[in-house]
C-alpha cells in the first residue's frame, strides 16, 4: 500500500521517500495498491454507472458501435483470447465485454491507432467517461516522474514520450462463470503489454495475481485506493528492475463483475530500449530495442478478431 499524495506537492524529500516505496513494490513484487492518488471517489462512481448503463444496453445498441480498426468501441463477449500467454494453455476466449476508449484524436490521423472515439447514444456517458479518463492520464504521468526518480533516470528520458501518450480506458463487465469449467477465464493469465495500469474494480472479487513464489493471491478491491502495476515496455524500459507480474481474473461469484483499468503508454513511435542509467556491468542490457507501434500491431492482431490481417 503507497500513498503517492507527493507526486501533487514540491516537497523533494517526500517524493524521494515515495520513489524508493515505489522502487521497493514494483522491483520485488510488480503490484500494488495507491492511495492519497486525487481521484475523488465521485468520479470513480460515475465511470461504473456509466459502464454499467452501457453495458445493459441491447446488444445490437452496443454493435453499433463495435470495435474498429483503431481500437476504440465495443467488443463482445469471446472476440479476445490471450493465445501469446505463457503462462497457462488457453484455448478459448475471455469471458468478458468491454468498451474501449483511447486518447481522442481527429479523424484522419495518420499515426497508428489514432482517431476519435465511438460513443454510444447516452446522456452525460461521454463527458463522464473522459473526465475520468483525463483524470488518470494525469495520474499516469506524475507516477512516471515517480518511476524516473526511483531508477534515477532523468525525467528528460522519461517523460517526453508520455506528452501524447498511448492510453486505454476499458470498461470491463464479466458474466458469472460456471465454476465447473476450469479453463474458462475471465481474463485468462497475462501480464500487461504496456506500462502503467491503473485499476478500478468493483467489490465482487476474482483479480488474481502472482506471488514471486509462483502462487496466485486474490487482490480484492480496497476502498479509496488503485491497484497499480507494471507492465511489459516499463519491464524492458527498466533493464527488469521493474516487474511485470501475471495476473488473472476468474470469477466464481455467481454475480456479475465490473473493472475499468486505464493503460497508460508511450506514443506509438516510440523506441523501446533500457535506460542507460539502468544498463551496469553487473546488470547489462537484457533487452533489445523495439519499436512500440509494432509491438502493439503484434500484439493486436493475435489477441483481436477484428485486428486479424485480411486473407
Amino acid at each position: 500500500m503507497i500513498d503517492v499524495s507527493a507526486v501533487f506537492g514540491a516537497d523533494e524529500t517526500a517524493k524521494d521517500a515515495l520513489a524508493r516505496d515505489f522502487l521497493n513494490a514494483y522491483g520485488t513484487v510488480g503490484f500494488g495498491y495507491i492511495t492519497g492518488h486525487g481521484i475523488s471517489e465521485d468520479l470513480v462512481n460515475r465511470v461504473f454507472e456509466a459502464s454499467a448503463r452501457f453495458h445493459a444496453l441491447p446488444v445490437d445498441q452496443k454493435m453499433a458501435v463495435a470495435l474498429d480498426h483503431n481500437h476504440r468501441g465495443f467488443i463482445p463477449i469471446n472476440t479476445s483470447t490471450d493465445v501469446n500467454s505463457t503462462l497457462a494453455d488457453v484455448t478459448k476466449p475471455n469471458q468478458s465485454e468491454s468498451f474501449m476508449v483511447m486518447r481522442e484524436d481527429t479523424e484522419g490521423a495518420p499515426v497508428y491507432l489514432s482517431g476519435p472515439n465511438q460513443w454510444p447514444d447516452l446522456e452525460g456517458f461521454r463527458e463522464d467517461v473522459m473526465a475520468y479518463h483525463d483524470a488518470l492520464a494525469d495520474l499516469g504521468r506524475r507516477l512516471m516522474g515517480i518511476v524516473a526518480r526511483a531508477l534515477g533516470v532523468d525525467a528528460s528520458q522519461v517523460l517526453p514520450p508520455f506528452e501524447v501518450p498511448t492510453t486505454w480506458l476499458r470498461l470491463l463487465y464479466y458474466p458469472p462463470t460456471d465454476p465447473n469449467h476450469g479453463d474458462l477465464y475471465g481474463s485468462a493469465p497475462h501480464t500487461d503489454f504496456g506500462c502503467l495500469t491503473i485499476l478500478a474494480q468493483d467489490a465482487i472479487g476474482g483479480l488474481q495475481v502472482m506471488t514471486p513464489d509462483g502462487d496466485w493471491v486474490d487482490a480484492p478491491r480496497l476502498p479509496g485506493s488503485f491497484v497499480v502495476n507494471v507492465g511489459d515496455m516499463l519491464h524492458r524500459w527498466s533493464n527488469g528492475r521493474l516487474l511485470s507480474t501475471p495476473h488473472r481474473v476468474i470469477n466464481r461469484s455467481g454475480k456479475t463483475r465490473y473493472s475499468c483499468p486505464f493503460f497508460f503508454d508511450p506514443d506509438v513511435e516510440t523506441v523501446i530500449a533500457p535506460w542507460r542509467e539502468t544498463v551496469t556491468s553487473d546488470r547489462p542490457a537484457r533487452f533489445e530495442p523495439i519499436l512500440f507501434g509494432d509491438f502493439l500491431k503484434s500484439e493486436l492482431e493475435a489477441g483481436y478478431d477484428q485486428h486479424k490481417p485480411e486473407t
